[in-house]
């Protein structure tokens, strides 16, 4: 049982706090505002608590043969939970994350510290920017999880950006981005739009009262050059507490619904979440 005591700390996105999660002797819950942004269990960096963390798990665990290493970017840090994966499950990785929140990196590296000889190289730096001076055909793997609040920055939803994610990719590389939308979803279709101006393959992964349109919430958008696994990642994601499902051609073409491509200088962050939708209390 964790024994230990919330830390709540003013960070420049706001307020954060860390809960000690009572049924984990080292689990964590790190909101800011009020909006859950990251869990991790110092114990166990394989458990994933978050529904998306676990799609995107599954994603990583399909991209190479199992526990081979990896080069991995990650746009967006938190507090370091797919990082800590990649790292527990694929030893020698070498990864490298973007969080622009210098007060929550701190936060995190002084309550959540990273183990020793991780391969995690974590830089205080917008996502875009730092982006832009980071090598071609330098990555493996890509994965964007950006937010501010609970919306997605402008900046990281253009062609610009995709072109960008793509350059730093290598040929056969994954991008996968955790969006958040509800229908009529005039984001997540434009998303769509823009990823498919720049990548042949994509996919989608949600949970199927999310596609339908029932409620608000998080879609995992997937690109590549060539296909990754998708039957795989449907059998994975199919077997979840929450089972998503992976839409994919077609169904992709046909969600999208003439949606155009989003340039930098039409780019609008994602929706403003309903009310409660990822609040905590």
């Amino acid at each position: 049982m964790n024994d230990q005591i919330p830390v709540i700390r003013d960070v420049d996105g706001g307020t954060a706090r860390l809960m000690p999660d009572v049924d984990t002797e080292h689990g964590w819950l790190l909101t800011v505002d009020g909006a859950p942004q990251s869990y991790v269990d110092l114990d166990d960096p394989a458990h994933l608590e978050f529904e998306y963390a676990q799609r995107l798990a599954h994603l990583l665990d399909l991209v190479a043969d199992e526990g081979a290493p990896l080069d991995v970017v990650h746009l967006g840090g938190g507090a370091l939970t797919l990082p800590r994966y990649v790292a527990a499950t694929r030893p020698g990785s070498r990864q490298r994350v973007a969080e622009a929140d210098l007060g929550l990196l701190d936060l995190v590296a002084e309550q959540l510290p990273l183990p020793p000889d991780s391969g995690i190289a974590v830089h205080g730096a917008d996502a875009r920017a730092w982006l832009a001076d980071e090598p071609a055909d330098s990555a493996d793997v890509l994965i964007a999880d950006v937010f501010g609040g609970s919306r997605v920055p402008a900046h990281l939803t253009s062609v610009e950006y995709a072109h960008e994610a793509r350059r730093v990719l290598r040929p056969g590389g994954v991008y996968a981005a955790n969006l958040a939308d509800g229908a009529p979803f005039d984001f997540l279709r434009g998303q769509l739009a823009t990823f498919a101006a720049v990548f042949p393959e994509l996919a989608l992964v949600a949970e199927p009262a999310v596609l339908r349109g029932r409620r608000f919430g998080n879609a995992v958008l997937i690109a590549s050059d060539r296909e990754p696994d998708l039957a795989g990642l449907a059998r994975r994601t199919a077997a979840d507490p929450f089972p998503a499902r992976v839409e994919s051609g077609e169904d992709v073409v046909r969600f999208i619904r003439g949606a155009q491509p989003v340039h930098d200088a039409d780019a609008v962050p994602s929706p403003v979440p309903p009310d409660g939708t990822f609040g905590i209390g």
